[in-house]
């Protein structure tokens, strides 16, 4: 009854303080150096039709906005906000009375006017972190807990790593991230799992099928000359595109090899400690056999991830009037390529996994 309340009362004070922080995050304005604006009033004139140079037809609507500014030096200030909105919302929004937008503010005698530059969403992430931290907590206890830590952990660390990128300005960064994925192998594990053999088995499989993936596709990119890799149709790559490519497929590839690895591994020492006289050849095959049921719905969550990325890119360009192969180069190519090479490192990731765990266990030291 006393350790129910413990893990009621750890709940409770997650949901309560979360509520706080995203109540905080609502009102965070004077955070922000750029100016924010609260709607007040928003007014509708009525729709117009239009169509392109290429007859796509759509409709338009003009909308008259009032707002008072909430943050800088225009704090209190009202100010008329123009916006224009079409039906299929493809490079504008519209926006409604309470909504919060980031404005650039154009100061006049007769009164402020301003263009919006976009929402100020950061109250939705709050309460999708809140909803997320509450569940992990509320069905995990301590196991939710932990992974969010190794989650805030692994985020502070990517985000260090991208500051040291950018002060010391090197081409060749690769290497970085490399050392970070290293760095996100050993922590997340460590925290997960413990400092124990599992998680030594484990990270020794991660790595070795991560490493051996990223390895074989170097080599296949560089015997085919990178034919066919538009790199530059990277978003916002201006500089070693490649290198910002073989960055983003390794920690790509980390996360999915390291999701089996953790699973095959977890099952043979589980299997180890209910079956202590079971022999490493007889770990070897049950390792196959969980990794050959695991493999398949994996490699085509890889795969819907990376639809969900380029679906709306995709249609735009094929509402262009793109052909499929153009669309596909300069669209999907990258992503496809992507998903083949954590596909194989999560095929590697299968013998691997088993043959580490299935050497290294030892008797009365699976739990």
């Amino acid at each position: 009854m006393k350790q129910l309340f413990h893990k009621n009362l750890i709940l409770i004070l997650t949901i309560v303080i979360g509520g706080l922080l995203v109540l905080g995050v609502k009102f965070d304005q004077a955070l922000y150096s750029d100016t924010i604006v609260k709607i007040t009033q928003v007014t509708d004139d009525k729709t117009e039709k239009v169509t392109d140079e290429f007859e796509n037809k759509d409709t338009q609507t003009k909308q008259k906005i009032s707002g008072i500014v909430m943050n800088g030096k225009y704090q209190g200030q009202k100010i008329v906000l123009p916006n224009t909105y079409s039906s299929s919302r493809a490079n504008d929004q519209k926006y409604q009375k309470n909504d919060q937008v980031f404005v650039t503010v154009n100061p006049h005698k007769s009164g402020s006017t301003g263009t919006i530059d976009g929402f100020k969403r950061d109250v939705v992430v709050a309460v999708l972190i809140w909803v997320a931290v509450s569940m992990l907590v509320g069905f995990m206890q301590i196991s939710g807990m932990i992974a969010v830590l190794s989650i805030a952990l692994n985020m502070v660390i990517f985000f260090v790593a991208i500051k040291f990128e950018i002060f010391v300005n090197i081409t060749n960064f690769f290497w970085i991230f490399a050392g970070i994925a290293l760095i996100f192998a050993v922590l997340t594990l460590s925290l997960v799992i413990g400092l124990n053999r599992q998680m030594l088995v484990t990270l020794l499989a991660t790595l070795t099928g991560t490493s051996l993936s990223v390895i074989i596709s170097v080599i296949v990119l560089r015997l085919t000359n990178d034919q066919g890799m538009h790199y530059e149709a990277l978003s916002y790559a201006t500089q070693a595109p490649k290198e910002l490519f073989l960055a983003a497929t390794l920690l790509g590839s980390l996360g999915a090899v390291m999701d089996e690895s953790t699973d095959i591994v977890a099952t043979l020492f589980q299997l180890k400690e209910e079956q202590p006289m079971i022999s490493p050849k007889e770990l070897f095959k049950s390792g196959r056999e969980v990794g050959q049921s695991i493999m398949g719905p994996l490699i085509n969550v890889l795969f819907l991830i990376f639809i969900a990325d380029i679906f709306p890119l995709a249609v735009l360009y094929f509402r262009t009037t793109n052909t499929i192969g153009y669309t596909f180069s300069w669209t999907m190519a990258l992503g496809v390529v992507q998903t083949l090479i954590s596909g194989i490192g999560i095929v590697i990731a299968i013998p691997v996994a088993s043959f580490f765990a299935s050497r290294l266990i030892k008797g009365g030291e699976a739990s």
